[in-house]
């Protein structure tokens, strides 16, 4: 089994058509704007929404390890003590909590993803599995997901950091059709600052794959502060270019910080309220700069 945070119906921005996208919990990269911050955990986790709570106090005689006090009228969590158990979930009545993270079988979870097949089949649309990092998750469940929506004619996009060990990669190779690919700084001493890990085994492991003539589209998310830049952008192009790297598609994805709230949930700080987006004028320059060196496939989002 593995932990899913979410599923999302009609989704047209994870892949080519519509899609269902599914969201696996847990990845080793700690980036500063991460929008989904409740699935860098492999464990189940409690969202609450503090500053809505009005005190009622039902979620305190409920939970079963005392996590849960009262104290200025509001409920307070005490996060080393609570197992997201999710009794506390069930007692809220204006739906405050939350667990991130719910088991599925392989077979529930295609059951699921089957009811949209004809959104896909029209549409030249199917599965994305996201994350979090999908390819750290356990790899013979996940082998065992493609394997089964291969069969199933359902083609399946799988959406990666790239911070994952190769073998399993090579595992789930056969049954997938494409792969998005995030590259975020060529410079791995900045990558380390804004990612929490270098990019030595991102790059790597992109390079193996474009060996294998998977269908790779590179999806780059844009941030002033760490590689909105000409120098960083120029870095990367060279980098796909010298590589050799066969990127079918190029996603320039603008920073946005609408996962910023979620981090009071998870009891977490945001600590990237000193990023920015760059401009749109800034934007289409970077897209002129990879169709000047020859990526004519290129878009901002995606």
């Amino acid at each position: 089994m593995s932990l899913i945070t979410d599923i999302q119906k009609y989704s047209i921005h994870d892949g080519d058509g519509i899609r269902t996208t599914v969201f696996f919990k847990g990845c080793h990269l700690k980036c500063t704007w991460c929008h989904n911050p409740e699935t860098q955990s492999y464990t189940k986790e409690l969202l609450f929404d503090e500053e809505k709570c009005i005190g009622c106090g039902n979620c305190v005689p409920v939970c079963p390890t005392g996590a849960i006090t009262l104290k200025d009228g509001k409920a307070v969590t005490d996060r080393t003590k609570c197992t997201a158990c999710g009794d506390c979930v069930d007692a809220c009545y204006l739906n405050l909590r939350e667990i991130a993270g719910k088991e599925y079988s392989v077979d529930e979870l295609v059951k699921l993803l089957r009811k949209d097949e004809m959104f896909y089949e029209e549409s030249g649309g199917g599965v994305t599995l996201s994350g979090g990092e999908v390819m750290t998750v356990d790899i013979d469940y996940l082998e065992a997901l493609v394997k089964k929506l291969h069969r199933l004619g359902i083609p399946v996009t799988i959406d990666t950091c790239g911070q994952a060990p190769y073998e399993n990669y090579e595992r789930i190779l056969p049954y997938v059709d494409t792969f998005l690919y995030d590259i975020k700084q060529m410079d791995t001493e900045i990558h380390k600052q804004y990612m929490g890990t270098g990019n030595e085994l991102i790059l790597s492991n992109l390079e193996k794959l474009n060996q294998t003539g998977t269908k790779l589209y590179i999806r780059i998310p844009v941030v002033k502060e760490v590689n909105g830049n000409d120098e960083a952008m120029k870095a990367m192009i060279d980098y796909l270019q010298e590589k050799k790297i066969n990127a079918n598609k190029v996603n320039l994805l603008p920073y946005h910080n609408t996962g910023s709230g979620k981090y009071l949930k998870i009891g977490k700080c945001y600590e990237g309220d000193d990023l920015h987006a760059p401009s749109n004028e800034e934007m289409k320059h970077f897209v002129e700069l990879f169709q000047e060196a020859g990526f004519h496939n290129v878009k901002i989002g995606g």
